[in-house]
């Protein structure tokens, strides 16, 4: 059973923002480190941001940095990923993830860092 559903995932113009949410499809799931991946067609699973159970630190990829900000509401076990400046580039499926660990390591921009994983929501952006 997957334990983490992302929503929020929709078609946008180049500079509009979006909101991506992903939320424990169980109750008893206590979620440790999380992040955003994003894959686009024909390439690699990328790295977004990610966040560290306490909410304390954060880290960004390169190419979302200064335009998306990721944060946590713990008693919800869910993260969310804002989204401002789109480009026709962000188009991806967005994937959210988390660690057992609550603390982030130095491993935190790797898929391998993760131990659950949801089934990912759709981004496109057209210009």
């Amino acid at each position: 059973q997957v334990p983490l559903v992302e929503t929020g995932g929709s078609l946008a113009r180049a500079g509009d923002s979006l909101r991506l949410s992903c939320t424990a499809s169980r109750r008893s799931f206590t979620a440790g480190a999380m992040a955003w991946f994003r894959q686009a067609p024909g390439k690699e699973r990328e790295f977004v941001a990610a966040i560290s159970g306490s909410d304390t630190r954060t880290h960004y990829g390169a190419s979302v940095k200064g335009r998306f900000t990721i944060s946590r509401d713990n008693a919800k076990s869910a993260v969310f990923l804002h989204m401002d400046s789109l480009k026709p580039e962000d188009t991806a499926v967005y994937f959210c993830a988390a660690s057992r660990n609550w603390s982030l390591g130095t491993n935190y921009d790797r898929t391998t860092e993760y131990d659950y994983w949801g089934q990912g929501t759709q981004v496109t952006v057209s210009s």
